[in-house]
């Protein structure tokens, strides 16, 4: 993997331009602990351009958290959570549910594929491999996959599953699902306040190995409002959940279950993300992972090139490099994901980390003496796309 020219401008607001080959080298720092910069990268198809923050989380000033819209079922720009909730640079985040042209009439819920944690507040669990959006996975990774900062302020790669239960005096039911846009088949899954308002019907939709699939036709609702049944419905709904509040969706054998259920029983919901290395996570969002302890993760793409974002962990987890890959179309034919491996090594990463690219990509940093961002990069779709979440970084 070659480097062409290093820099690191802070260059002006909006849309930054992209310097071709052989540019001067400039440098600049965002904030204590964040710096900025850009350089080109020699790849199969020709010269890609790459912007890259790189974050010190040994610094005491510095922290990193997930930028999302307030609620799980929603979308915003980059830039536009990045000033919302005070980050001084960012990325977006995790694929998610763009699109439902193959469910005519459900609406795109836009939330996240992955599992996701805020301000170490659990948001959501994963959905089925078989209803991801985004590239085919490499072998051996599933959609549990996270990056995360632990409360130990360290950066790693880790993997959160959903444990819960809905148990009722005659029963215990397993938890298949917290706030997904898709239900594994015959569960039942809960969805809180942080789901948002968008219907909850997507979630009865397709199946574990085929998202494209029809959507069920044997659904149920129960909504538990401190602990008991109060309403059913055999459709999933919509509008905001209320705080205390637990809307039960149910299709096939869990909708069977759910129907047993009558009007004031008492209902305890319980749910947790466990996480495979047992550590209690601040932030965490979903991707897959490329490079694990400085090597690539076999099977990787080699031959599709495309606009990336990507998450690398140096230091032992107490240093972090967010990448944005150019979506100008000089630069538009990108990388391949082994390529995004390699490059994450070249610049200091042990483990690395894919988060959605194309007209996803974006990476967003304040310039000097600004109390806002602005997009470093050019997306490919000619503006900042809506996203559901994204990598943001904090400073003070």
């Amino acid at each position: 993997m070659a480097f062409l020219t290093a820099f690191g401008a802070l260059v002006g607001a909006g849309l930054a331009g992209a310097a071709p080959a052989g540019a001067v080298q400039k440098g600049g720092r965002v904030a204590p602990g964040v710096t900025y910069e850009e350089f080109d990268i020699q790849a199969a198809r020709g010269v890609t351009h790459a912007h890259v923050l790189r974050v010190d989380l040994g610094n005491p000033q510095v922290r990193v958290d997930l930028l999302y819209p307030g609620v799980v079922a929603a979308r915003a720009r980059v830039s536009a959570m990045a000033d919302t909730q005070g980050a001084v640079a960012g990325v977006n985040g995790d694929f998610f549910n763009i699109t439902e042209t193959q469910h005519p009439g459900v609406e795109a819920t836009g939330a996240s594929v992955g599992p996701a944690i805020a301000t170490g507040r659990m948001l959501k669990a994963a959905v089925p491999k078989g209803q991801r959006f985004g590239p085919e996975l490499p072998p051996g990774t599933t959609p549990e996959d996270v990056f995360g900062v632990g409360t130990d302020g360290r950066a790693r790669l880790d993997r959160l599953a959903l444990a819960g239960s809905v148990s009722t005096a005659e029963a215990q039911l397993p938890l298949g699902g917290l706030n997904q846009y898709a239900l594994p088949e015959g569960s039942v899954g809960a969805f809180t306040s942080q789901w948002g308002s968008v219907s909850r019907v997507r979630a009865t939709c397709g199946t574990d190995t085929d998202r494209a699939a029809p959507c069920s036709t044997d659904t149920y609702e129960v909504a538990v409002r401190d602990g008991k049944v109060v309403s059913a419905a055999d459709t999933p709904g919509s509008g905001p959940i209320a705080e205390g509040t637990t809307v039960l969706v149910g299709r096939e054998a869990g909708a069977q279950q759910l129907r047993k259920f009558s009007t004031g029983e008492p209902v305890e919901i319980e749910h947790s993300l466990v996480a495979a290395d047992g550590v209690a996570y601040r932030l965490a969002l979903g991707g897959y992972p490329v490079l694990s302890g400085g090597q690539p993760l076999p099977g990787l793409d080699d031959t599709t090139s495309a606009v990336r974002t990507a998450v690398g962990i140096a230091d032992g987890g107490r240093r972090v490099l967010l990448l944005a890959l150019d979506g100008a179309a000089a630069y538009r034919s990108g990388l391949t994901i082994a390529e995004v491996a390699a490059a994450m090594r070249d610049l200091g990463a042990q483990d690395a980390f894919s988060l959605d690219g194309g007209g996803s990509s974006t990476l967003v940093a304040r310039k000097p003496g600004a109390s806002t961002v602005s997009v470093r990069n050019h997306p490919s779709g000619g503006a900042e796309r809506l996203v559901p979440n994204g990598i943001g970084v904090f400073s003070g």
